[in-house]
């Protein structure tokens, strides 16, 4: 009877030191997320008649990892809504979704092998970025190479199905690439940073003269993202270039460029300053059928991280355009738990407009300017509120640009988030 009893305490310690294991390897996370925004000319001008939208939109995510010696796991189930897009009584949700859900192998401690639905979010997520300000955020289904060992080397590839046919590959989805491949490369020399990228992207195109014929555009995006840190100060620099075919199997030559300087002015403020440049497409050479694309696109970055909080520029809208050349500084403050940034910025086309009322002369070149501020503050650990207000004081090309719109309307936004992160177990 002891030897029994002694037996079953054996197990049961064998038991609890498994389940601690596992616990151990096992983190638990939560995001709750509601953002209240007020609109009068987000994303495009309006005029004075148009009255302004008012929403509160929700992110709530249950966050799970696992990882051990050679496998890592992760599966994030989020649901994201409009607060009164269903009556109280609804028994239909459809926005519950998996935002991510990947696991990956490791090889040996330096390759690994990343399958699955995963967020790309590289450099400064000009290109490939995970877009966390949108409530459903950016994530791809991609098979991801990584080797990391004094130099980093990721190798993606993607190759999308809108449902599991029996014949052909024809897609259908909406703004999403058929196929995609990506390489990138990442070393640190001292304070110096390189990056290097190569993109692949590949857009379904289908024709219907005079039956649905489907073919896969591709174009390629190389190039290459420096920076240079100090112990107060930090330079950055950038050169993007794009050939190929467009969506609609244009010829496509295009170009970005981008510097910037970042300075600790005391412990509590900073400042930066920068440029960026997007090479477009003239109004002027549009007249001709056979004219070639010049308009840059960042494909898949975290565009409202730039060219103002309003995403006037790139977020959805203006692809294939007349360019931009965005020119910013920021004011930046922290104190403690509190922290604010000013940034205004002035917009320029990069190529030419045509008059709406002269069709053989351009316009000035200037898109108006934005002043961006923002402000937080960490209430306790894990739950931060913070909020922003930005005006466009657009010009008569932008007006051109966003049709039916007025550059002389008030044209602002305004919202107010708070943001909870428990964590249930680590």
């Amino acid at each position: 009877m002891k030897r029994n009893q002694k037996q079953i305490v054996v197990l049961c310690l064998i038991s609890i030191m498994s389940v601690s294991s596992l616990l151990a390897q096992l983190k638990v996370s939560a995001e709750y997320r509601p953002r209240t925004e007020y609109r009068h000319g987000y994303k495009a001008m309006v005029t004075d008649k148009d009255d302004a939208a008012f929403a509160t939109t929700q992110r709530t995510r249950l966050n799970f990892t696992f990882n051990s010696e050679k496998v890592k796991y992760r599966l994030t189930i989020q649901d994201v809504r409009i607060w009164g897009d269903q009556s109280q009584l609804s028994t239909i949700s459809n926005q519950l979704m998996v935002q991510q859900g990947w696991a990956e192998y490791m090889f040996s401690n330096e390759c690994s092998m990343k399958l699955g639905r995963q967020e790309l979010d590289y450099d400064d997520a000009r290109i490939l970025g995970n877009v966390d300000w949108t409530q459903q955020a950016r994530s791809h289904d991609v098979a991801l190479f990584k080797y990391e060992k004094g130099y980093k080397l990721h190798v993606g590839l993607a190759f999308n199905q809108g449902t599991d046919l029996l014949k052909t590959t024809n897609y259908e989805v909406a703004n999403n690439y058929k196929a995609m491949q990506f390489v990138w490369f990442n070393k640190k020399v001292q304070n110096l940073g390189i990056s290097l990228l190569f993109l692949n992207n590949g857009l379904q195109n289908k024709s219907t003269d005079p039956t649905p014929v489907y073919k896969v555009a591709y174009s390629q995006t190389l190039g290459s993202r420096l920076t240079y840190d100090e112990k107060n100060w930090s330079l950055n620099s950038a050169f993007y270039n794009t050939s190929g075919e467009d969506a609609t199997l244009r010829k496509l030559a295009a170009y970005y460029a981008s510097l910037g300087a970042n300075i600790k002015l005391s412990e509590k403020w900073g400042g930066a300053l920068g440029w960026e440049l997007f090479s477009g497409t003239s109004e002027v050479d549009k007249k001709d059928a056979n004219y070639t694309n010049h308009s840059f696109n960042p494909f898949y970055g975290t565009n409202h991280k730039f060219n103002g909080s309003m995403d006037y520029f790139y977020v959805g809208n203006h692809i294939n355009s007349v360019g931009l050349n965005d020119l910013f500084g920021t004011l930046s403050y922290k104190n403690g738990k509190f922290n604010a940034g000013l940034t205004p910025h002035y917009f320029l086309a990069a190529s030419d407009v045509v008059d709406p009322t002269d069709a053989t002369k351009t316009m000035d070149k200037a898109l108006g300017t934005e002043i961006d501020l923002i402000a937080g503050y960490k209430l306790v650990d894990n739950v931060t509120l913070s909020a922003g207000y930005s005006q466009m004081f657009g010009t008569k090309t932008l007006q051109k640009l966003n049709a039916g719109s007025d550059y002389n309307a008030t044209n602002n936004w305004a919202w107010v988030m708070i943001s909870f992160k428990p964590d249930f177990l680590k």
